[in-house]
């Protein structure tokens, strides 16, 4: 279509213009490219002027298919028919036909063939004859019964009928194609104030487009109301294309064009329009179908026209549809509503209510239904703001949209502004507004009790009022009027709020003083703070209820003359609702402090300093964590955790999760290591006679490795963490366990106190077997004390080490190794399957060393460990066993004892063994030998000199023996033979014996 130079008429701009400003509601695209004026001097004169087929249908379809709303347009499109007749052929266009008169690129000549001159000139005689004819006929019923000259058909004023009365309009000869009755109906207000519309009944076969408008019109003061009963057309939306109703509600003028009426929307398918309330005194409905039969039963509905006083409300403001100043001298209270509220409200309107009351007065506005088109939390669409004034540069009490409940609104001063605003916008959206009361009156609250340095007023409210910290501040709340009576039947919500940020947290500690004074009636019992009041009541609200609307779960309620204890919030959240109730009393007085709020279960310090104590007469085990665990600890703090058991206990401590801020790489353990943040442990000792304490420091710890557990010493008579954290970088802290139980023996399960020794070794419980896991209500305990000469120095080094844990990821949260190189020196844990170098080899720094293991109630178990210990001579110069590898000088006893005495991967002490072991098996059999030959020769010398002793005595004494002594002697001869010693010593008791018989013969 663009190729072709496109010719311009002066009715052609106007419908294009019309169909702007119409925003769509008449398509006939193809018209407005088109010039359809029959006067030859309007439109371009070139003979030729040709239009394709595909165009020329389209152009046809889109005209019929258009929506008609004056008589311009359907004029429009009767001329665009003639218009199509006149230049092709006069017979019905059949596709055959219209192939006819193309030319070879297949385009339609739009300019008709030519007609034989003959009959041209009959055509054009037949039609004078017939005016001649016909003339006179006119002339004379005009002269019979004059009528009024007749309008423009561009303007066609009517005078209206009664209501109902369905008025035919008188047509020009291009408004249809073929004679076919109207359909447009008219409703007038008059007698008859409301009735019944329905759908027209049309017959139509040859299924033509065809359109009904329906207009309402009501009388001075009134607004026509519709309902919708019944609906059921063909179409579906949003399209809408065969069957549908338009309907607009905002016509200033019943004979305005509807082109330059707001469109109010456009509906088919099964679900009726809502309820409609004109803006103005006039609705029109126009329907649309190309259905061949139209029944009443498509649609049907009521008519009401109304009174709109209800719609005006004080005094209007000029040049406004929808701007109202209502003064208290001329109207106190009342109500005031939408523009054409309960019905749907209009599409971009801007409406005002300003009200103004006395110095000394405040107005309240009460929403009793509010349905706005909800865009968004923010409202950025339809929506309704209150100002706390009287202009738009007041402060905003609120911005409200969607559906409200209980929407009450005090001004804060004499004047309060509210807005009402909706967007344009195509998307159907059928809200009804709000309906609102206000009253103007001196006999509300005054704000004067409020605080105004501690306090704020919030804005919309009878008397609530919000307190927010300062960082540990303080002050007082009164009710309203204290100490003087205060009114009836009022509520009053105080909202005290504490810090909590990233770097605060804080709690509220309430306290009440001076006096307490509401009277009620309790339900039951004498107890009235616990059983509830019936009238009158103060509650409190600890744990942040108002954020979830719970407000019928008040955590303490108090009425009657008693005065409260004081309470503390579960957060940074207290709420205070007090209500009057009937009775009128002097109320109470409260002191509210904001404290920081650390988190940490345990017994805190009054001074609300992060200081924690734990007794065991309190509590035998339990839990803590650093501030606002699992959350970031804060900034610039420090923290005490002070743990006392009774005088037969140890207190034992387990870290579950571990994570202090440490920049250094490594892991996080040593003064050196831990500059930024970190936690310490001590053992806190108390000297005889003194009541002053002493800390001894156990370790430091920061980055993401778990301390091992840990627990208290014998002597020690508590247990300190302190947590210390700098001005920046935080990190969530760690969480643990505590326990206190009984001290168990002075060296534990498996540990000792070793003194007199060279070398030894050291054995987890049950290796090489795994050391087990305790019971969920113990844990096992080591403690290894080794002291060697003085001089000397301790030497260990772990032959075997496999101990649950992972120092580097998550450090030895249930079992752990400490060793000390010195009394005084800060241990490391020691836990996983394979030690560093510097910690599978330790020397003392002195001649005692101290080694201990923990495993905790939480430990599954491992296989453990094996350590070797040897005293090492601290002295340049040897003179006794002197390492090859390591250096050290052992004593010369630990050559050859089958233990590497020499440290880790020095076997020195431990080589050239069996050569050794050979020369000393000959000398021990040299020294067996030697000895043996000396103790025979002795015995023999020492029986022969027994025998001569013997020879000696005989012959000195003649003795007769009998043959029984000679078998007796010979006997103790015989034994003499057999043991040399002991032979010797029976002989002699038995020749005693002997002589002793023969003194006896003789």
């Amino acid at each position: 279509m663009g190729r072709h130079s496109i010719p311009t008429c002066p009715i052609i701009e106007h419908l294009g213009s019309a169909t702007r400003d119409a925003s769509k509601r008449l398509e006939p695209r193809a018209v407005s490219e088109r010039c359809l004026s029959k006067r030859k001097d309007q439109c371009s004169s070139k003979p030729q002027r040709i239009m394709p087929v595909k165009e020329f249908c389209s152009l046809s379809m889109d005209l019929q298919s258009a929506k008609f709303y004056d008589r311009q347009s359907y004029s429009l499109y009767s001329k665009f028919v003639k218009l199509g007749k006149h230049h092709l052929p006069r017979e019905e266009l059949t596709s055959h036909q219209v192939m006819e008169n193309v030319d070879e690129e297949g385009r339609v000549l739009k300019r008709a063939p030519r007609v034989r001159p003959f009959l041209r000139n009959m055509t054009r005689s037949l039609a004078i004859v017939l005016l001649l004819v016909l003339l006179p006929l006119f002339i004379g019923e005009a002269h019979a019964e004059p009528e009024p000259e007749p309008e423009p058909k561009t303007k066609t004023v009517r005078q209206w009928k009664a209501v109902g009365d369905v008025i035919p309009i008188s047509e020009d000869e291009d408004s249809y194609t073929e004679n076919k009755p109207r359909c447009d109906r008219r409703y007038v207000s008059g007698a008859q104030k409301e009735g019944i519309f329905r759908a027209p009944d049309i017959y139509n076969p040859e299924k033509v487009s065809r359109q009904c408008l329906y207009t309402f019109i009501a009388g001075e003061g009134e607004r026509v109301r519709l309902q919708f009963n019944r609906f059921d057309l063909r179409g579906t939306p949003p399209e809408c294309s065969h069957e549908y109703l338009d309907i607009f509600t905002e016509a200033t003028d019943p004979n305005k064009d509807l082109l330059k009426t707001p469109f109010g929307g456009r509906y088919c398918g099964k679900i009726s329009p809502r309820l409609r309330i004109s803006w103005h005194k006039t609705i029109h409905i126009a329907f649309f179908t190309d259905n061949n039969i139209t029944t009443p039963d498509l649609f049907s509905g009521t008519y009401k026209f109304i009174n709109d006083s209800k719609y005006s409300v004080g005094v209007k403001a000029p040049d406004q549809d929808c701007g109202f100043v209502v003064n208290v001298d001329v109207k106190k209270h009342g109500e005031f509503l939408s523009p054409t509220y309960p019905g749907v409200y209009p599409k971009n309107i801007t409406c005002y209510w300003k009200f103004v009351g006395k110095h000394d007065q405040r107005i309240r506005l009460e929403f009793r239904d509010f349905d706005l088109f909800y865009g968004g939390p923010h409202c950025p669409f339809d929506h309704v703001k209150m100002f706390d004034g009287g202009d738009t540069f007041a402060p905003l009490i609120g911005t409200y949209c969607g559906q409200q409940r209980n929407l009450v609104v005090f001004s804060s001063s004499s004047s309060v502004l509210v807005t009402f605003s909706t967007l344009y916008r195509i998307a159907d959206t059928q809200n009804r507004g709000f309906q609102g009361i206000f009253n103007i009156s001196d006999s509300y609250l005054r704000l004067n009790f409020i605080n105004e340095h501690d306090a704020e007023h919030i804005r919309g409210t009878e008397c609530d009022q919000r307190i927010l910290s300062k960082r540990t501040s303080n002050g007082t709340v009164f009710s309203p009027n204290y100490p003087y009576l205060y009114l009836p039947n009022i509520v009053c919500r105080y909202f005290i709020y504490g810090l909590q940020d990233s770097q605060n947290l804080e709690r509220v500690r309430l306290e009440f003083f001076d006096r307490f004074d509401i009277p009620a009636t309790p339900k039951s019992g004498k107890n009235v703070q616990t059983t509830g009041c019936t009238d009158g009541y103060l509650r409190v609200y600890l744990r942040g209820q108002e954020v979830r609307s719970e407000y019928d779960k008040p955590d303490h309620e108090y009425c009657g003359q008693t005065l409260p204890h004081s309470v503390v919030a579960l957060g940074p959240r207290l709420l205070m609702v007090f209500s009057s109730g009937k009775t009128t009393g002097t109320g109470f007085k409260a002191h509210y402090k904001f404290e920081t709020e650390y988190k940490i279960p345990g017994t805190a310090s009054p001074d609300g300093r992060c200081v924690f104590s734990y007794l065991s007469s309190s509590q035998k085990s339990g839990t803590f964590n650093s501030p606002r665990h699992p959350s970031n600890y804060p900034s610039n703090t420090t923290c005490e955790f002070t743990f006392k058991p009774a005088h037969d206990e140890v207190v034992e401590i387990v870290f579950v999760t571990f994570k202090i801020r440490n920049d250094n790489p490594g892991t996080g353990v040593g003064v050196h290591r831990c500059q930024e943040d970190w936690m310490e442990l001590f053992n806190i000792y108390r000297p005889r006679y003194s009541e002053k304490e002493r800390e001894v420091l156990k370790g430091r710890y920061c980055g993401e490795t778990a301390p091992g557990p840990t627990q208290s010493e014998r002597e020690a008579v508590g247990l300190r963490v302190v947590l210390h954290t700098d001005h920046s970088g935080v990190y969530s802290g760690f969480d643990a366990i505590y326990i206190f139980k009984k001290k168990e023996e002075t060296f534990g399960v498996c540990g000792g106190n070793i003194t007199e020794s060279e070398s030894g070794e050291l054995l987890s419980p049950n290796f090489p077997e795994n050391y087990g896991a305790p019971d969920k209500t113990d844990s096992s305990y080591c403690d290894w004390y080794i002291q060697v000469r003085p001089g000397y120095k301790v030497l260990l080094w772990f032959q075997s080490f496999a101990v649950e844990g992972n120092p580097e990821e998550r450090g030895c949260p249930a079992a752990a190794v400490r060793v000390w190189k010195h009394e005084d020196d800060i241990p490391v844990d020691m836990c996983g399957d394979a030690l560093p170098s510097d910690q599978i080899q330790i020397l003392s720094q002195g001649s005692v060393l101290r080694m201990t293991f923990l495993a905790a109630a939480r430990a599954v178990g491992a296989k453990g460990f094996k350590a070797i210990w040897t005293e090492v001579l601290d002295s340049p110069q040897c003179n006794q066993f002197l390492c090859k590898s390591t250096n050290f000088c052992i004593p010369r006893s630990l050559h050859c004892d089958g233990v590497a005495n020499c440290g880790l991967s020095d076997f020195s002490d431990e080589e050239r063994c069996d050569k050794a072991r050979g020369v000393s098996l000959v000398m021990l059999t040299s020294i067996v030998l030697g000895v043996s030959s000396s103790v025979t020769l002795v015995v023999c010398l020492w029986c022969q000199k027994r025998k001569l002793s013997k020879k000696k005595e005989n012959s000195m004494a003649h003795v007769h023996a009998y043959e029984k002594g000679a078998r007796f002697a010979a006997m103790d001869i015989g034994d003499r033979s057999v043991s040399p010693v002991i032979g010797t010593r029976k002989a002699t008791h038995h020749l005693s014996h002997a002589s002793l018989r023969m003194e006896g013969v003789v």
